[in-house]
């Protein structure tokens, strides 16, 4: 098929945000149950959650080393690839660009202090240290989605055709929405970083069932997993009511919302197809999207036929990330229903191979709804790079020939991930009872995977 420089440029920059996002959001949940093991070391005092909380921070400077690397990527690609973009509306949103920086060179130092500072400073300086990773990398990951919330609602200055007027970066950087979109962004970094770990340690289990340090890391792991798998869905419903008031045209290309339709009905599933302007194979659950969009059964929902075809996003591949994004939710959702109930009645974390299996099979679905939801984010808003404001095709650069770096970088992304897919698989092996492998045993290295 043949592609244009801006698809490449579009194929490019999606291509390194779905890498740095992985690792992105292990940086930011990494260091959170890293401090709650080291927590219950010092409750406990036992050894096993020290060293978890050991290897959890090793894990976190190796994932963070490959984000910064990532990240430095994408930094030269916003200048490089959407030069008008970046010319046109740096100053409005450079604010949040700075801050960011800010709280990566603070989670920097703080790990530092974390990895080597253990029996070199005091413990409370050592615990509040790795607060301080924790706290670095949600802020980090709090102003890089501030800059997305500009990009889907622009505020804070006055287009006209010469650029943007009457510039008002505080404004700009709290673009209406911002506090559903950094809340769903942050709880989905640790909903699925949690369910990954959860689902090593079940895999471990499930062939080592006497390996106490995996129960330990299990119990750590499960109850981030299961809270963040219930508040989710509240605040994925308070982000979806925003976007029914402020995008219309997005909320209808993530339902396949054709038709303005007073109680719309919700469909599930299905396939659109824009020339008939139908969804085949699709549920239709009465008045549901009515409800979902308004908390309202008759409330009118805007259709895509009430915007003009050219600002129509590309339906079906909105339509079918967000329906992956809400059904693994959900999967994981009723899962933790499921554990938090087995837990009330007095069991394990969770008891029997059934539930085991359970979170095995669940441990990649928090990272498949992160990259889900992350491409309805973007899809949605085509063809515009600022809503209403900036179109992709014009901010995109002058320059061609982008297939050779998108080769280029594409080539680089695969060796990076299948080095580091080695190195983690080293790590777990090291981890198993019986293994062989120098200064590994149950107890080591597994963190290293998470």
């Amino acid at each position: 098929m043949f592609m244009t420089d801006l698809l490449y440029a579009r194929a490019q920059m999606g291509l390194s945000l779905a890498f740095h996002i992985v690792f992105a959001a292990a940086g930011v949940a990494l260091p959170v149950l890293m401090v709650l093991s080291d927590l219950k070391h010092r409750r406990t005092g036992d050894a096993d959650y020290r060293k978890l909380s050991e290897k959890l921070a090793k894990g976190t400077a190796i994932l963070f080393a490959v984000g910064a690397v990532s990240g430095t990527v994408l930094s030269f690609e916003l200048g490089l690839l959407w030069p008008e973009f970046m010319g046109r509306y740096g100053e409005v949103i450079g604010l949040p660009f700075s801050l960011e920086g800010v709280a990566f060179f603070t989670e920097a130092i703080f790990l530092g202090i974390y990895l080597y500072g253990r029996e070199r400073v005091s413990p409370g300086l050592h615990l509040f240290s790795g607060v301080m990773v924790a706290v670095s990398g949600a802020a980090s990951a709090f102003f890089v989605t501030l800059v997305n919330t500009f990009m889907n609602n622009p505020s804070g200055f006055t287009p006209t055709p010469a650029g943007p007027t009457d510039v008002q970066p505080l404004v700009a950087m709290f673009s209406p929405g911002w506090q559903y979109q950094t809340a769903h962004v942050l709880l989905s970094c640790y909903q699925a970083s949690a369910f990954a770990m959860a689902g090593i340690h079940a895999f471990i289990l499930l062939k080592h069932p006497g390996a106490a340090f995996h129960k330990k890391a299990l119990s750590v792991a499960l109850p981030l997993a299961c809270v963040t798998a219930l508040l989710q869905p509240l605040v994925g419903d308070l982000s979806a009511k925003h976007v029914a008031r402020e995008q219309p045209v997005k909320l209808a290309a993530m339902e396949a919302h054709f038709h303005t339709e007073a109680g719309a009905p919700l469909k599930v599933g299905g396939w659109p197809d824009v020339e008939t302007r139908t969804v085949k194979g699709a549920i239709d659950l009465p008045k549901g999207l009515s409800i979902l969009a308004f908390a309202d059964p008759d409330a009118e929902v805007k259709g895509l036929e009430e915007f003009p075809r050219d600002v129509w996003p590309p339906v079906p591949k909105v339509h079918m990330a967000f329906q992956v994004m809400v059904g693994t939710g959900s999967l994981m959702a009723l899962l933790a229903l499921a554990t938090l109930w087995r837990r009330w009645r007095g069991r394990e974390w969770p008891h029997g191979k059934g539930m085991m299996r359970a979170w095995l099979w669940a441990g990649p679905l928090g990272l498949v709804a992160l990259e889900a939801g992350w491409l309805v984010t973007e899809w949605g808003r085509q063809p515009w790079i600022v809503r209403d404001v900036m179109r992709t095709s014009a901010a995109v650069t002058p320059v061609p020939h982008l297939a050779a770096p998108f080769f280029t970088f594409t080539a680089v992304y695969l060796f990076l991930g299948v080095t580091v897919l080695f190195v983690l698989w080293r790590q777990v092996a090291g981890t198993l009872p019986g293994s062989k492998t120098p200064g590994a045993g149950v107890d080591g290295g597994v963190a290293h995977v998470h």
